[in-house]
């Protein structure tokens, strides 16, 4: 299935786009798309049950906003340089264990909404990152087959970065990763049913119409089912928790002198293999 929210930013709706691209209305059947439902398998059957039957009804309307497809995140875990490529451009050593950092879930904003270029910001930059949503309480858990049976779906984030504050201004990296509007995601929550292999996906990032990123999760270091496995033994995931896992090469930080930087009305587009598209102008903060 594909779940995803639409409306004005705080009183989105949940929805479902069914395989002939309509979009329909789940809130007869569910008060929102969030941990609590994500949790419920019997809440989700039915949800299944009413698109295989046909009886939800269709969203009209033109230009309906698409809000992130995940309400009330409880937090977001980030995997760096977890591209052999990435890692390469950047010359970073390969990791032994994965490299984690925090985003605030404040920093989500729908897949199609602006992105601010933070006020001193030189170095804001892309990275496109498939987004795992957890749907069952995970701790401890024993292999990366059992990680994934904690997954609820897949969708696409954002990353955003300023460089110069994450490396340059000392500390922790969350300084240029936690900025206003840094974690566009969505559109779709894709059920972790209709992805048979997360490490299949191919990912694109375009700025003003170049292809800057032209990856696939093939390439991860650690893929997704050993990154779910290993927060948990450091971290309990609850559902609607999310684990951003890292982005291919291809970001402004690894290009030659002058870095390509991203600046106020810049157009960043992104696509990940079935999970939809997002696009974002820039606007200073």
């Amino acid at each position: 299935m594909k779940l995803l929210r639409v409306g004005t930013a705080g009183a989105e709706r949940p929805a479902l786009l069914d395989e002939r691209g309509i979009l329909r209305d789940l809130s007869g059947l569910v008060t929102d798309i969030d941990g609590d439902l994500l949790a419920d398998e019997a809440a989700l059957s039915r949800v299944r049950a009413a698109a295989a039957a046909g009886v939800l009804p269709a969203i009209e309307g033109e230009g309906l906003r698409t809000g992130p497809p995940v309400a009330r995140i409880g937090k977001i875990v980030c995997v760096g340089l977890n591209y052999h490529d990435h890692a390469t451009e950047t010359g970073a050593a390969i990791p032994s264990e994965p490299i984690l950092f925090m985003k605030a879930p404040d920093t989500v904003v729908g897949p199609d909404d602006t992105v601010l270029v933070p006020r001193g910001s030189a170095k804001t930059d892309w990275e496109v990152e498939l987004a795992v949503v957890i749907g069952r309480t995970a701790r401890y858990l024993g292999s990366a087959e059992e990680a994934l049976g904690h997954v609820a779906g897949y969708t696409i984030a954002h990353d955003v970065s300023e460089r110069e504050f994450q490396i340059e201004r000392g500390g922790q990296w969350d300084k240029g990763k936690n900025c206003e509007t840094f974690n566009p995601l969505g559109p779709w929550l894709v059920t972790a049913d209709d992805v048979p292999d997360p490490q299949a996906l191919p990912l694109k990032l375009w700025v003003n119409g170049e292809l800057k990123q032209d990856g696939k999760t093939a390439d991860q270091i650690f893929p997704v089912g050993e990154v779910v496995r290993y927060l948990s033994q450091f971290m309990t995931l609850y559902p609607g928790d999310v684990i951003n896992t890292g982005t291919p090469a291809g970001v402004a930080m690894g290009q030659p002198e002058p870095k390509p930087y991203l600046r106020a009305g810049d157009v960043v587009e992104l696509e990940i293999g079935g999970l939809g598209k997002q696009r974002q102008v820039l606007r200073s903060a």
